[in-house]
């Protein structure tokens, strides 16, 4: 802190009399006022006074003594202790600090022994020694016997013993008597609580706080608010007042307490905060700052939420809001239509203003506006509103329905074609299913709503089919795959189109089914044996499916294109060569060439037939039983663990506890829970664990 004017120029000038008696004075009225104090004791050090400093701050110390002030003289010493003694007087400045220190914790049942475990009576003349000393002293004099503390995930108990010999408290917590916490520790393990700490009065006035919880919610809440020197959020809230707040109680009682006028709230969503302001006044400046703060849609929010505290506070943050509506209503009329609404039902909007509803459907593009809504309900309401105004309505509902996100939205923009533009809206199915990556949200939207659409099923249902099928592995579909994924199970969209198909066109849908390697392994299985047994005369020709991952399947092309392009051509030149020698019967090279010729051929036709009926093993596998491409831990005869993986036949690695799914524990794994136990060669397994390979 500065020195006072007054008193810097009394020291430019030499006055020391008018300085003293300045001093005298406001020690007189106010000798807890150490930064005034200290700042002029060093100015004056500084103009060779050092004396005349000593003496002043002697004064000062005197009228602390004397007024009992002992932790301001404590900090007195610790700021300018060394000024008030001379180097030859450090073993007395170290009496006066244990001294004092004994006045302000001496009636504390183990100080005697907190001190001597911080070693505060040895090394008498080392001063910056003893201020350390002292600090940890303080750290643990507030953890003495009878202090109540709160331990993070623990609750509230109480020290009742201090072990100096072992450096360590004993604490007997709710549930948990005689936990032992060290010196060192127990400053990041223990809170103390004082007297009004709202878990202390829990323990202490369990009935007064009951009594809170039940007649006057909002002071409950100021003494949970108040206990603490950060905001909490409804969660830390509930939990300190559980116990005196019913479960069941606590929605009524919490819409109850944070409905008082001095009840701050911060954030949004999991990160709101809440904190009580010191008065009415405080809390509606806190509201103001945090709105002015805040972007324009939260603010909409943020006056929907705190605006009924105050009619003052409402029509500023409506005229606020309005401004803003003026001022970017060409730049973005989805908000000031949001804000026209918010203020219809707050504080009031303006009708005639060139951003009302009606103004900026007439007036800007409409497709912009609908784009710039954020609200899904205002935005159906614009929907309605231009429907209602506008003659052209079906042909923006037609282009809205590619861009719309929203399912909901979607049904009402396609009731609306439906019923009265059906032309419309079949060219919006039809360009749905020709192009899903131009409307990746309404082709999902149009694939659920299939599933309990019979017309839409029967419309195209192959062409529906292996568009749901290839829109998984669509980059502009990635968002929309846990909504995609579903619809291959039990009940949804593809197990009900496969009874639309002709049986022209079940291999077709037979083969995209194979094909689509972005759902699950189970999930083809499914599709295809449904596509069987509607079509008997698929399983005739159809071969097991061979499972592999996506790496080997492009290896075993490669090798497979090698085979074909370089080793048997090169292996027919070869033949003819050797057929140019003559004597067949005796030509060892012929036979030779012959001989690999027909293992190639053999070996081509079969990585043909192999790669034909190829599935690939996708990532993410369902892992809530055992399946191809799932990691399974296995318990060995009770006793040891072992880890494998189950892959395919061409990644099968023993040594290395990769297994073939073909393989006899394999075999046995597939289908297994977690839990259920299995025997292969004289072995007992128990599945202990599954998670996906990848």
């Amino acid at each position: 802190m500065a020195v006072p004017r007054n008193v810097q120029g009394w020291l430019t000038k030499g006055d020391f009399d008018a300085l003293e008696d300045e001093w005298l004075g406001l020690v007189a009225e106010d000798p807890t006022d150490l930064d005034t104090y200290v700042s002029v004791a060093r100015a004056l050090v500084g103009t060779d006074e050092a004396t005349r400093a000593r003496v002043l701050l002697e004064m000062l110390d005197e009228e602390l003594t004397g007024r009992g002030l002992w932790p301001v003289r404590l900090k007195l010493l610790r700021r300018v202790g060394h000024l008030m003694r001379d180097d030859d007087e450090k073993e007395e400045l170290h009496a006066e600090i244990l001294g004092t220190v004994s006045r302000i914790y001496g009636d504390r049942p183990s100080f005697e022994n907190l001190v001597d475990a911080v070693g505060l009576r040895r090394a008498t003349h080392d001063i910056p020694k003893t201020w350390e000393k002292v600090g940890r002293l303080e750290t643990l004099v507030v953890f003495d016997v009878g202090a109540i503390v709160e331990m993070k995930n623990r609750g509230v108990g109480k020290v009742v013993e201090v072990n100096s010999e072992l450096k360590s408290f004993k604490v007997d917590l709710e549930g948990f008597q005689g936990l032992t916490v060290g010196f060192l520790a127990a400053a990041k393990m223990l809170t103390p609580l004082d007297e009004n700490h709202i878990l202390r009065r829990k323990v202490e006035h369990p009935e007064e706080i009951r009594k809170l919880a039940k007649n006057d919610p909002p002071e409950l809440l100021r003494r949970v608010l108040t206990s603490y020197d950060h905001p909490l959020k409804a969660g830390e809230i509930r939990t300190v007042v559980s116990g005196v707040v019913p479960d069941k109680g606590w929605a009524s009682w919490w819409t109850a307490a944070r409905k008082h006028p001095q009840v701050v709230a911060k954030g949004s969503g999991g990160k709101q905060t809440y904190e009580w302001a010191e008065s009415d006044e405080h809390a509606l400046e806190a509201v103001w700052k945090t709105f002015r703060k805040a972007e324009p849609r939260r603010q909409i929010e943020l006056m929907r939420r705190d605006g009924g505290r105050d009619t003052k506070l409402q029509k500023r943050m409506g005229e606020h809001l309005a401004s803003v509506a003026e001022q970017g209503r060409g730049d973005d009329p989805g908000l000031a239509f949001e804000i026209w609404f918010a203020l219809e039902r707050a504080a009031g909007a303006p009708e005639d203003s060139p951003w009302s509803p009606d103004a900026l459907l007439g007036s800007v593009a409409t497709q912009d506006l609908f784009a710039g809504i954020q609200d899904r309900l205002l935005r159906e309401r614009a929907y309605t509103m231009y429907r209602e105004r506008y003659d052209d309505w079906p042909g923006v509902f037609q282009t809205r329905m590619a861009r719309e996100e929203d399912p909901r939205a979607l049904d009402l923009l396609a009731e609306a074609l439906q019923k009265e533009a059906p032309d419309r809206y079949a060219r919006v199915v039809d360009d749905l299913m020709a192009q899903p990556q131009r409307g990746p949200a309404a082709f999902t939207w149009l694939a659920e709503r299939a599933a309990v659409d019979e017309e839409l099923r029967d419309r195209n249902p192959l062409r529906l089919l292996t568009q749901i099928l290839q829109s998984m592995s669509l980059d502009e579909l990635k968002p929309f795959r846990t909504r995609l994924s579903p619809l291959a199970d039990s009940g949804g969209t593809l197990p009900r189109l496969l009874s639309h198909l002709g049986e022209d066109q079940a291999p077709q849908a037979e083969q995209a089914i194979r094909r689509a390697a972005a759902f699950e392994p189970y999930q083809r299985d499914q599709l295809v044996t449904a596509l069987q047994l509607r079509f008997q005369g698929l399983a005739k020709d159809v071969e097991e499916p061979l499972y592999a991952t996506a790496e080997s399947i492009e290896a075993k092309r490669a090798e497979f294109q090698k085979l074909v392009t370089k080793e048997l051509p090169a292996n027919r030149k070869a033949i003819e060569e050797a057929r140019a020698l003559g004597d067949l019967r005796e030509n060892f090279e012929y036979k030779s060439a012959r001989a690999r010729h027909e293992y190639l051929s053999t070996r081509a036709a079969q990585m043909e037939g192999e790669l034909a009926r190829v599935q690939p093993i996708g990532t993410g596998i369902d892992s809530s039983q055992v399946r191809v491409g799932t990691t399974v831990e296995l318990s060995v005869d009770g006793g040891d663990h072992r880890t494998v993986t189950l892959l395919g036949p061409w990644e099968s690695d023993p040594d290395n506890d990769v297994l073939s799914y073909q393989s006899d524990l394999g075999q046995a794994l597939l289908e297994k829970k977690t839990g259920e136990e299995l025997e292969v060669g004289g072995t007992r397994y128990m599945v202990a664990g599954i998670s996906s390979w990848s």
